[in-house]
């Protein structure tokens, strides 16, 4: 199946005194851009972390965010009074201001003054020891476990959108291929039209000459290939879809050639019902490729 690069995963663990949070997000990307935010003390972890997450992660901008608590300190508060005093004195200055300019400011509450970043410290973030170092790589195997689960649960959603968005594709190019008989007639007794008009004279007009006129027009106008080169690439993109990931570059480059094909066949109409198929079959692809961008 395929994997959408958006997920998201959490996971905990417990050493001794201190708990351990994990958190792994990923969104879009072109290659694999894993950000790993780890306390110290386990030297070598981060390499490690990053072998891993290579061998089960193809693409997408992934973020890793490791927290150590230390339980027995938990909750123990204290009030910084030098950025306490600061604060303060900010406020005094702004009242100070403020009654100069005329405005009248709500008295501010202890509560709010202590809510201010700083001013209240937590004891020292405790942090991770080499002897941790097994325990956290078999979290982060766990971790990426669930987050790849993720992927793949996004993915089978993704799949069967992209999927649906072929077989309009594949409609469309069907129903432009019936519209090729009706245009080749009129597309002829339009340039027969033509050319009697410029020579004003109609029976002096060779018939091998139409013929030819007309045979370069069928040549210049004619968008078999671009209708053949659909069918090839709604075959191909249904072959990747069932390899599953990673196929995400490869659906991106062949969703290209789509649009590149219909920009073609709407360039090449001559014909109100094979340019409004053209049109239509451009605003299916680029939804498609809108899905596509989520594919691992």
């Amino acid at each position: 199946m395929i994997r959408s690069m958006t997920a998201f995963a959490t996971r905990s663990g417990q050493h001794g005194p201190r708990a351990t949070v994990w958190e792994i997000r990923g969104v879009n990307g072109k290659g694999l851009d894993l950000r790993l935010r780890l306390p110290e003390g386990v030297e070598g972890l981060e390499t490690r972390l990053r072998s891993a997450a290579a061998k089960r992660l193809a693409r997408g901008n992934v973020t890793v965010v490791l927290r150590f608590h230390d339980m027995a300190e938990a909750g123990g508060l204290s009030l910084d009074a030098g950025a306490l005093d600061v604060a303060l004195a900010a406020l005094t200055e702004t009242e100070r201001r403020a009654d100069a300019a005329g405005l009248t400011l709500a008295p501010s509450t202890a509560a709010q003054v202590l809510a201010l970043r700083g001013l209240l410290e937590t004891g020292g973030a405790p942090v991770a020891n080499a002897e941790d170092a097994p325990a956290l790589e078999a979290e982060f195997d766990a971790l990426l476990g669930d987050f790849v689960a993720m992927r793949e649960a996004e993915g089978a959603a993704l799949g069967r959108v992209i999927a649906d968005q072929l077989d309009r594709i594949a409609a469309r190019v069907t129903q432009a291929e019936d519209t090729l008989g009706a245009r080749a007639g009129a597309i002829a007794e339009a340039h027969r039209a033509a050319l009697v008009r410029v020579t004003d004279q109609a029976g002096q007009v060779a018939p091998e000459r139409i013929a030819q006129e007309l045979a370069l027009v069928a040549v210049r106008l004619d968008v078999t290939e671009e209708i053949d080169r659909l069918h090839a690439h709604v075959a191909a993109a249904r072959e990747l879809l069932a390899q599953g990931s990673p196929v995400g570059r490869k659906l991106d480059f062949l969703a290209q050639e789509f649009m590149r094909e219909a920009n073609t066949l709407c360039s090449k109409a001559q014909n109100a019902d094979l340019t409004a198929v053209g049109l239509d079959l451009k605003t299916v692809i680029d939804q498609m490729r809108e899905q596509i961008q989520n594919v691992e």
